[in-house]
């Protein structure tokens, strides 16, 4: 699988960065609207429609529409993994159903000095069709699209 990494430096406190990660109205927040996102369902891990905080097995499904050119991209993503312990926490979710072969993004998290926190993100994904050749194509779009992630967690979050 290839993989795609950025981090960031964010002037705020882990816990909030953490809590704002840790709902789909950051999901939201963060993805360019050049996307076209809609979050058309989330099911937390006992069922719950809606849950405030996405717990690992809670289940989030939605479509994209890059640029709005062809049909929607139905993805559902499931939190696999969820730890948070000594301002340090992370979530892994990974696609089970959409355009990506194999997707997994583990979001981190670590306190830093004087209210700073890091905002790690790693994605180990498999490109469609192209398999690992495509992988400096799927590079090019995640760019831009984790270099947004970053700026605006940054704008909302920092004071």
């Amino acid at each position: 699988m290839a993989i795609y990494q950025r981090e960031v430096w964010v002037d705020a406190p882990f816990e909030d960065v953490w809590r704002f990660y840790s709902t789909t109205d950051g999901l939201e927040a963060l993805t360019p609207e050049w996307m076209n996102l809609r979050v058309e369902g989330v099911r937390g891990p006992d069922g719950e429609a809606n849950p405030d905080v996405l717990e690992a097995g809670t289940q989030i499904r939605m479509s994209l529409r890059p640029f709005g050119v062809g049909p929607r991209q139905r993805w559902t993503s499931i939190i696999v993994e969820r730890e948070e312990e000594n301002y340090a926490a992370m979530f892994r979710d990974e696609m089970s159903d959409g355009p990506f072969p194999e997707w997994k993004h583990t979001h981190q998290f670590y306190a830093g000095d004087q209210r700073q926190t890091l905002v790690r993100d790693r994605v180990e994904y498999r490109f469609p069709a192209l398999g690992e050749a495509g992988s400096p194509l799927a590079k090019v779009g995640f760019e831009p699209m984790f270099l947004y992630r970053h700026a605006k967690t940054k704008h909302l979050l920092e004071r």
